[in-house]
């Protein structure tokens, strides 16, 4: 029997009001000052406020870092690792989604083991020897998981590329998960971020290395997204509450198994033409479900009766596509698009490529081809 590896976070607290918690688990510790990573516009829209609030009401110092694109790049971890130094802070506190969290990661991780100061050799599996500044993650999004997770992904501009790094080191020690802090989120972006979790939870399900504790997890995942997405586009503070806990739930579950081919041509996309990740997820999620199916055994049958699908009498074929349709069904009732008119035939060659050689294509149940990564681009096109 193989051994499986399972890492979570220290702590998590959940809940309405979860941020409470932060001064005294900071006063606990004895920490003298907070890095804060949050992008502009959460700091402009007073997100970021709500947590800076209550270190102002305890006393504590902290600096503000905010030079975070949305799909973050090298040259914003470099920045964030000169901040950080400079500030003469002692821990970070990361507040947003992955874009956030992720920059977070990398600059923890440079920080305390400087031998990697070079962004890019971080990717894929980085023998990192310490653990990251200490961190608290408050997500602002219900979709990457970030919080959970032993995985970032920085962009490479100017190789046109996104590239995944998995380190047990990054974890944060606290996940703080609010979702009153992600009652601010636009229609569009609560739709592309529950997408991006529901990817997670199916293609963690699905993955190759996938066995019965992540299992049980990413199937109630895939339940609790289905049952709260479309609430959670209308803002309704129950369907905020389900996708707060079904995205950290898989998250737990996907950051110790793996995704899948969906993950690696949604970060070609983004990388290429700056596709917003939950909607380059939501896009090619159904696609490659028809092209690993026969891959799956019966767990497609599972999915669907997740996603609310009654599969009684439904022979193999039936519930497979019937899984395959309330992924679809979710995606466009929340408003997804599912073509990308920015994508051109030349560049066909360099996707399916990048696709390839990403870390998360060797997790896929099914092998894909140059060929076939063509052939799965162009249904969107």
């Amino acid at each position: 029997m193989a051994v499986n590896r399972f890492v979570l976070n220290g702590v998590s607290y959940h809940g309405e009001g979860a941020i409470q918690e932060i001064p005294g688990i900071i006063q606990s510790k004895g920490f003298q000052k907070a890095f804060i990573a949050s992008d502009p516009d959460l700091v402009k829209f007073g997100v970021t406020k709500k947590v800076t609030d209550l270190l102002d009401a305890n006393g504590m110092a902290y600096a503000v870092f905010s030079d975070i694109k949305p799909n973050p790049t090298i040259e914003n971890v470099k920045a964030g690792v000169e901040a950080y130094k400079a500030s003469g802070a002692d821990y970070m506190i990361a507040i947003g989604g992955g874009s956030s969290m992720d920059t977070a990661k990398a600059i923890g991780i440079i920080v305390n083991n400087p031998e990697f100061a070079d962004v890019r050799s971080l990717e894929g599996v980085a023998p990192t020897k310490n653990r990251t500044v200490f961190t608290v993650a408050v997500p602002t999004t219900a979709g990457t998981a970030a919080e959970a997770t032993i995985n970032y992904v920085i962009t490479d501009v100017e190789k046109k590329r996104k590239f995944v790094c998995v380190d047990v080191n990054d974890i944060p020690d606290v996940a703080i998960v609010d979702a009153d802090m992600m009652s601010t989120m636009p229609k569009g972006l609560t739709a592309a971020t529950g997408m991006d979790a529901l990817t997670h939870a199916i293609e963690g399900y699905t993955t190759a290395a996938a066995w019965a504790l992540p299992d049980c997890l990413n199937l109630e995942a895939i339940r609790l997204i289905s049952a709260n997405l479309r609430k959670a586009v209308e803002n309704d503070p129950e369907g905020r509450e389900g996708m707060a806990l079904g995205q950290f739930v898989t998250g737990m579950a996907f950051s110790n198994v793996g995704l899948g081919i969906a993950h690696s041509m949604a970060h070609t996309l983004g990388a290429v033409y700056d596709t917003p990740h939950g909607v380059a997820c939501a896009m090619m999620l159904p696609i490659v479900m028809e092209f690993n199916q026969e891959a799956t055994g019966e767990k497609f049958k599972a999915i669907a009766e997740a996603m609310g699908v009654d599969t009684a009498g439904m022979d193999q074929a039936a519930y497979r596509k019937a899984a395959i349709d309330a992924v679809r069904q979710l995606s466009v009732d929340v408003g997804i698009p599912t073509k990308l008119e920015a994508m051109k035939e030349e560049d066909l060659d360099f996707l399916a490529e990048s696709a390839a050689a990403d870390a998360c294509a060797p997790g896929n149940p099914k092998t894909a081809t140059i060929e076939d990564f063509k052939t799965l681009f162009r249904k969107v096109m």
